[in-house]
């Protein structure tokens, strides 16, 4: 690691450092400061959760068992935090409480109760020790939107002295989202407070100048996270689903009241569908790029039906830096950007110039995605740019991922310049090209990619190459470059011959993947975005050397 790269770690980190270390003495703050909590007597409302519910996660919590987060944690009877859990994964879930929800499909007095037992020992072990994964930000975020939004679960059937606790509690983690929210770090853990502050706001009594107030803070955080294209600055599709599912039940709560909804609510919401529509594949799941995961197909049309921007997606988020090119059912996905910020790029991916391609109803090319519940190891590979369909130089990602002492799982900028040309030439096809100096620094190479989508849509042509940036020599000895190919775990692979393969969907459905002159290389992988978790899949692969072999062409057709 060179001098600079220290140099910019320890920036970084130092600047992470002083937010984490203000987050951990927000409690010890909060505690020191002398206020009286006020504690209201009711709430006023329960906003809608939209969120998809599983009446067999219901029925495993009402026997003891608790599914979350990939794992079951067996209570046999306790209440789940009196037993050691499974991971840290699986207690950021269970301190959330979003699997409140799954208990509304089985209101029955007795789930309720079971519900308000669980809670009430909750308060009792938590609900003044402000530290560990319970007191995390994003964690009391989510459990404050939840607790609002299943209190007629929780509170249904309760006595009077557990709704007095309830209601102390909660106006607690209110109060503790307000001190520590302005020392989390941009992205979309510091929304999500400021979406649940806004939702306690109109959801228990309080001054209309307070409700105004957390409505202009809230109006702050879309002006800086929402881009003008629509898309959220962590430039992760998914992200967008998630915080459409909290903004959509606080826009319907305050429209219900009839309070005055803060300015840039529904425009943000309204600019976001086309950038949500913008990620769509053709089998209706969202493309994986940047931390997108598995996601339910209950929730994603949960929120698209009310979706009031109908029309056909954009060719381009120029803001968020992706480009898509679809003609008769056949849609690539490309990612032409970088991390916006070094905050941001704690959760980025090193996946500049890579594609995802989807025909019919099925997702052919793919990146691997990221995992929802895996641990550290499984979430770091999903990160580098070998676990995304584009060409990788020396088995080196195009932006380093490095973990410092100071700081979270930071992205050196590899890449910090991308050009992108689009065109449609005489015939009608739609072209793009784009250009990353991703590995300048460390080899001297800029990778440029070219993709062509036919205007039939029956045929994509596809151009890498590298090449020495100026003032660069090339190496003494040839460097290792490897163009992948990501495939869908539904889809198979038969070798036509050696420079081609065909890929068969489930309904019959065939491309032909073919690189004239060049070996094509079927090759084991794992796909981590998928609903039933990590599972083994292909990839195709195409190695070659530069400065000998410095381009490759390869191609896709429609077979019969």
């Amino acid at each position: 690691m060179t001098l600079a790269d220290r140099r910019r770690i320890a920036s970084f980190g130092m600047r992470d450092l002083w937010r984490r270390l203000g987050r951990r003495t927000a409690p010890l703050r909060l505690a020191l400061t002398p206020f009286s909590l006020h504690v209201p007597d009711r709430l006023i409302v329960a906003p809608t959760d939209l969120r998809s519910l599983d009446p067999y996660v219901a029925e495993e919590i009402l026997e003891g068992r608790f599914p979350l987060a990939g794992r079951t944690l067996e209570t046999f009877g306790d209440s789940p935090f009196a037993v050691e859990l499974p991971s840290r994964l699986f207690a950021e879930r269970l301190h959330s409480f979003a699997w409140l929800r799954h208990i509304r499909s089985r209101k029955t007095e007795e789930a309720c109760a079971h519900a308000r037992d669980i809670v009430d020992d909750w308060i009792v072990r938590y609900g003044r020790r402000r530290r560990g994964i319970a007191w995390e930000p994003n964690v009391v975020a989510e459990r404050v939107i939840a607790w609002l939004s299943h209190s007629t679960v929780v509170l249904n059937g309760a006595e009077a002295g557990f709704y007095r606790r309830f209601m102390k509690s909660l106006a607690y983690q209110v109060r503790y989202l307000r001190k520590i929210v302005a020392s989390t770090p941009e992205g979309e853990t510091r929304l999500r407070q400021r979406i649940a502050l806004a939702m306690a706001s109109i959801s228990m009594p309080t001054r209309a100048a307070y409700i105004r107030r957390e409505g202009i803070r809230l109006d702050r955080e879309l002006e800086e996270q929402i881009l003008a294209d629509g898309g959220h600055v962590s430039r992760n599709p998914r992200a967008l689903l998630d915080i459409l599912l909290d903004l959509l039940p606080l826009r319907q709560t305050y429209i219900n009241l009839g309070h005055d909804l803060p300015s840039k609510l529904i425009p943000t919401i309204d600019r976001m569908y086309p950038a949500l529509r913008f990620f769509r594949h053709q089998d209706g799941d969202l493309a994986l790029f940047n931390g997108a995961s598995a996601t339910p197909p209950s929730e994603l049309m949960s929120v698209l039906r009310y979706d009031e921007s109908a029309g056909r997606p954009f060719k381009a988020l120029p803001r968020m830096h992706y480009h898509r090119l679809s003609v008769a059912g056949t849609t690539l996905i490309v990612d032409t950007g970088f991390p916006l910020s070094p905050d941001l790029s704690a959760t980025a991916h090193a996946g500049s110039l890579s594609f995802e391609m989807s025909s019919g109803r099925h997702r052919f090319i793919v990146n691997c995605g990221s995992p929802k519940w895996a641990g550290r190891s499984y979430r770091t590979i999903a990160r580098s740019t070998s676990a995304h369909s584009t060409v990788i130089l020396d088995e080196t990602s195009s932006s380093r991922i490095v973990k410092s002492k100071l700081s979270r799982a930071i992205m050196l900028p590899g890449v910090s310049t991308v050009n992108v040309t689009r065109w449609d030439d005489p015939h009608g096809n739609d072209w793009l090209k784009a250009i990353h100096d991703g590995y300048v620094r460390d080899h001297g190479y800029y990778h440029q990619r070219e993709i062509g989508l036919s205007s039939k849509g029956d045929k994509i042509k596809g151009y890498d190459r590298l090449f020495l940036a100026e003032g660069h020599e090339a190496p003494a000895t040839p460097l290792s470059a490897v163009a992948r190919f990501h495939i869908h775990p539904a889809i198979k692979l038969k070798r036509r011959d050696e420079e081609s393969v065909i890929m068969r969907a489930p309904d019959g459905e065939t491309w032909i993947f073919a690189a004239p002159g060049l070996e094509v290389l079927i090759d084991e992988d794992i796909f981590f975005a998928d609903v039933s978790g990590i599972r083994p899949s292909q990839q195709l692969v195409i190695e070659f050397s530069p400065p000998q072999t410095s381009e490759i062409r390869w191609m896709l057709r429609r077979g019969e």
